[in-house]
């Protein structure tokens, strides 16, 4: 019983950052998966966790115990931000696609988050899930968060990255990166429907009479279709780089906040 007392300020610890990280994580943090199991996956990576390191850095039961939990709950809050970038990049390239094709007035509710998002984000966000689930992206998570602990133990320096302004400056140059990707998932698609802009409207300078806003929307939406489906197969070795860019850049915040 003394040595369990003794553990348990580190127990108590490890499950902080492990449950923090399951509430922003890709996969995870959907409302499709129960609070019951995510709170179950949490303790029981928590107790592998525990038996491994957990025993490493002896904790006490000070003052500085609140500072200490605040300070688990921002790591694995920030390592699951990271992650859940990298589908945010699939949803801003959708919504950059959306808004030349026309589909941008239409937005629908995403199952998976339970917010509006554009018609083809949603689209290309259903395909990197289930590619992601396929490329077992899930298991690298688990053991992602569970090896953190060799990187950044329990006795983190956080607080003082974070005063320094490297975890910030980590976060804007990780956001600025992650919307150049959007661009560029979206860029066969925007120069396609710029090239019909202009075919229109070269059309409307040579023929007056032609109602464009009519003729333009559906040839655009065909057009776009027609582009979405030939780079559509494609989707598989964008989607692996991109998520080898996620894990490089959880690797990166966790070298930050252990230097």
């Amino acid at each position: 019983m003394q040595l369990l007392l003794q553990s348990f300020p580190n127990f108590l610890l490890i499950f902080c950052r492990i449950t923090a990280f399951f509430v922003v994580a890709p996969v995870f943090s959907t409302r499709s998966v129960p609070a019951q199991f995510k709170i179950g996956l949490a303790f029981f990576a928590s107790v592998l966790t525990f038996l491994t390191v957990g025993t490493s850095d002896a904790v006490e039961w000070d003052g500085e115990y609140i500072l200490a939990v605040i300070r688990e709950v921002l790591v694995g809050l920030l390592l699951g931000f990271t992650a859940y970038f990298i589908f945010t990049v699939v949803q801003m390239a959708g919504a950059f696609i959306d808004l030349q094709m026309g589909f941008g007035i239409a937005n629908v509710i995403d199952p998976m988050t339970g917010t509006q998002s554009p018609i083809l984000g949603n689209f290309k966000y259903i395909i990197a899930m289930l590619l992601f689930l396929s490329m077992n992206g899930h298991h690298y998570l688990l053991i992602g968060i569970m090896d953190s602990y060799k990187w950044v133990p329990l006795s983190n320096e956080l607080f003082a990255r974070m005063y320094e302004g490297s975890v910030s400056e980590f976060l804007v140059k990780t956001f600025a990166r992650m919307f150049a990707l959007a661009l560029q998932m979206s860029a066969p698609l925007v120069v396609a429907m710029f090239l019909v802009d202009v075919a229109l409207g070269i059309l409307a300078r040579t023929v007056p009479q032609l109602n464009i806003f009519v003729v333009g929307i559906p040839i655009k939406i065909l057009a776009g279709f027609m582009v979405l489906v030939l780079i559509v197969p494609g989707f598989y070795y964008l989607f692996q780089d991109l998520f080898k860019t996620m894990l490089e850049s959880v690797q990166q915040l966790l070298a930050i906040i252990k230097s």
